[in-house]
């Protein structure tokens, strides 16, 4: 017994010698596999995951360290899950050789330099503002981006241009086309306008313009009336787009409002007012990207405390919501907005315009049905249907997620709650709860029969062919930005500067704005931004001796400097997704809407910056910016600003 009992023990031995500890596990070619993402541009690090393949052998070096050559250079590494991870900037053209035990792999690799990140994105905005042609636009710069990452992968350039063409379509529309995000604002859009083409059809539109024509008596009161409706829906930036803009075109087109400014009004109130409540779908991602911050400097205050103190300096948002009002009440337009608005005024847009302009979802050629009664509340029902639905589903979701704290107060429990809310899907329900309620209340009336709703439904669908087109190009280009850097480009040339503290809330400013233009993303810019500036604004403050409170400010204008920068951004880029939905929603020419809104937008930006955030870096208070920030945004308006009934020459 004693003499198998011995033998057993010798065996355990030989197996513990062989695998039982790390150090003696060798890993082979065929143990191991290396992958790592194909698009590298110099200076940004690159992760190297080397898998163990061999089910024993990841066992016995799970938790261990492992000597890695990578270029001749050891490196000890973690095995972790079964992976050991490199990180490695490569700076020149090279052959990356990376050695383990007795695996080798060799990989020649040209980083693309980080310069040319710019380029697609760059491309793509100056063609659509240039040629006002979109689709060509945002191809052009997509097939740019591509073409450099295959040309750097390997390749002459008309490979390159080959396979650059076909990476497109199999690669970046398809991986637009698989994001859930994406998915539910296209389900949303069709939804949004198969609801209003039913409601249109059977009466209810023409009942709401009926009715609101009672309020919207002139162009004046039409456009506060849009106005109002922007502020009302803040919860959402996409609902409110699609909703107000939807509802409000009828009323506009009467009233002999231009496109242009019904898709300025829509889209200047949706994101302003959506990026500084306390309760919307903004609120959980500024709040998480915040707390980050907070918890990467050591500051000893809650993410909401630092959000509401923010609030003090948020110059751009409140600036565009009040400069709207100026504009309209004035009567006064300037710039490209003014020959807009008075070719409207003078003469009714016809259906030759839209088709020249190149973009309209074509839902001014619809009409109510003969021989029905035109009920408002016909329209107005689906359209609470999906506020009250959206918001109820913002909550249950939000609930879902985080609960509902008794020691929170009841407005910070309902912050926390949308915040953590699922957006998408409480869009998503809200949009087929307002459909289905359409359908409904068409069917029970006899407006119209079952054949012409679901007919008119599928008709709704087509009008958003394409913005949804626009809107997966788009996608596509910013996720070749991403692939590239750009914003690590962008970001990197000022972080570099060296600059005072004070100076630090308006470059934030200006570099938000920046990548947001160029990779359309006001809620990728602040992911991208607040990790990166807001440490690096409390160490400059630091740096330079300023004590607490000084840096404390200087922060909190920081904090609302990232959002403000990326609603600017957004506003004057082509690729933006809620600049495309403001266009869809307003069935404006796209390009002319974000001509018309750029000098507007451009405006407020710069008055926001000279009058409020640089002034408030120095420590004037926001009780005097914000009345003289107004003040001069009410002069501008004063002195560029025309009169657009009367004629050029008078």
């Amino acid at each position: 017994m004693a003499k198998k009992i011995s033998v057993l023990f010798f065996l355990l031995l030989l197996i513990s010698a062989a695998y039982g500890n790390s150090k003696n596990v060798e890993l082979n070619q065929d143990d191991v596999e290396l992958d790592y993402f194909p698009v590298v541009v110099k200076t940004i690090p690159v992760d190297f995951t080397i898998s163990i393949q061999d089910s024993l052998k990841r066992s016995n070096l799970e938790g261990s360290y492992v000597d890695v050559l990578v270029n001749g250079e050891k490196q000890e590494l973690p095995v972790a899950k079964g992976q050991i991870k490199i990180s490695k900037k490569i700076r020149d053209k090279t052959q990356l050789t990376i050695q383990i035990d007795n695996a080798e792999f060799r990989e020649d690799i040209n980083p693309i330099p980080l310069w040319m990140s710019i380029l697609p994105p760059l491309l793509a905005i100056l063609m659509a503002l240039l040629f006002k042609e979109v689709f060509t636009a945002l191809f052009t710069g997509l097939l740019l981006g591509t073409s450099i990452i295959h040309f750097y992968q390997g390749g002459n350039i008309l490979l390159s241009i080959g396979r650059g063409i076909l990476s497109i379509v199999d690669t970046y529309i398809i991986n637009a086309l698989s994001d859930k995000g994406h998915l539910s604002i296209i389900v949303f859009s069709l939804l949004i306008g198969g609801m209003v083409n039913i409601i249109t059809r059977n009466g209810g539109m023409r009942g709401v313009v009926n009715r609101l024509s009672v309020y919207a008596s002139n162009a004046r009161n039409g456009q506060l009336v849009t106005w109002f409706l922007g502020l009302l829906i803040f919860f959402d930036d996409y609902a409110n787009t699609l909703v107000v803009g939807n509802t409000m075109r009828p009323v506009t087109d009467k009233l002999k409002i231009s496109r242009q400014k019904l898709a300025y009004i829509v889209d200047s109130t949706a994101a302003p007012i959506a990026s500084i409540a306390f309760i919307t779908t903004w609120i959980g991602a500024e709040l998480s990207y915040i707390s980050n911050g907070i918890q990467t400097i050591g500051l000893e205050q809650t993410p909401y405390s630092v959000f509401f103190n923010s609030l003090a300096y948020s110059f751009y948002p409140i600036f565009a919501l009040i400069f709207i009002l100026f504009i309209v009440v004035k009567r006064r337009d300037y710039g490209p907005m003014l020959k807009a608005e008075r070719k409207a005024r003078h003469r009714q847009p016809s259906e030759a315009d839209d088709e020249r302009m190149g973009f309209s979802n074509k839902l001014n050629e619809l009409r109510a049905m003969d021989g029905i009664k035109h009920k408002s509340f016909n329209a107005v029902i689906p359209v609470l249907v999906i506020i009250v639905g959206a918001f109820a589903g913002l909550i249950y979701t939000g609930i879902e997620t985080t609960g509902w704290s008794e020691q929170m107060s009841f407005t910070k429990n309902i912050s926390n709650v949308i915040g953590h809310a699922d957006s998408y899907q409480a869009l998503l329900w809200s949009s087929l709860a307002g459909i289905l309620t359409a359908i409904v209340l068409t069917l029970i009336q006899k407006l119209m029969s079952l054949e012409d709703t679901v007919s008119s439904m599928i008709n709704g669908f087509r009008t958003m062919l394409t913005a949804i087109v626009i809107l997966v190009l788009a996608w596509s280009i910013a996720e070749v930005t991403q692939h590239m850097h750009t914003a690590n480009f962008i970001s990197q040339i000022l972080l570099d500067m060296n600059m005072t503290p004070y100076w630090v809330p308006t470059l934030t400013f200006i570099m938000a704005a920046l990548v947001a233009f160029s990779t359309g993303s006001s809620w990728g810019t602040m992911a991208i931004l607040y990790p990166l500036i807001l440490p690096a604004s409390w160490l400059i403050c630091q740096e330079n001796g300023l004590d607490h409170q000084a840096s404390l400010s200087i922060f909190y204008n920081v904090v609302s400097t990232v959002l403000a920068g990326s609603v600017l951004g957004d506003h004057c880029s082509p690729i933006s997704d809620t600049t495309i939905l403001s266009s869809l929603a307003s069935s404006c020419n796209h390009i002319a809407h974000v001509r018309t809104q750029l000098p507007y937008a451009l405006t407020v930006g710069v008055v926001a910056i000279v009058f409020g955030t640089l002034p408030a870096a120095y420590g004037i208070s926001s009780l005097i910016l914000f009345p003289v920030g107004i003040g001069v945004l009410f002069l501008v308006v004063h002195v560029f600003g025309r009169n657009v009934w009367k004629s050029p020459g008078s």
